[in-house]
């Protein structure tokens, strides 16, 4: 069985973001700044997802960290 990430939150992060600036999801669900990566993943086998959104506005990061497409919220957290 592989590593399974901590379950952050049961729910999306909805952030604002800023066109062309670049975002590092935190996958494992350790970090103590969600949505973002603190380098708590060091022990674990997973990395920070980059993401660099091509507009600004409010996006969905994945709070469960289960999601199927990651970094963002697919609503897998409704069934965990």
């Amino acid at each position: 069985m592989s590593e399974q990430p901590n379950i952050a939150q049961k729910g999306p992060f909805a952030v604002e973001v800023e066109a062309g600036k670049t975002y590092a999801w935190c996958a494992c669900g350790r970090s103590t700044n969600q949505p973002y990566c603190d380098g708590s993943h060091k022990e674990t086998s997973f990395n920070p997802v980059i993401h660099k959104p091509e507009k600004s506005g409010t996006i969905h990061f994945c709070g469960c960290k289960h999601t199927a497409n990651p970094p963002f919220c697919d609503g897998t957290h409704s069934r965990l």
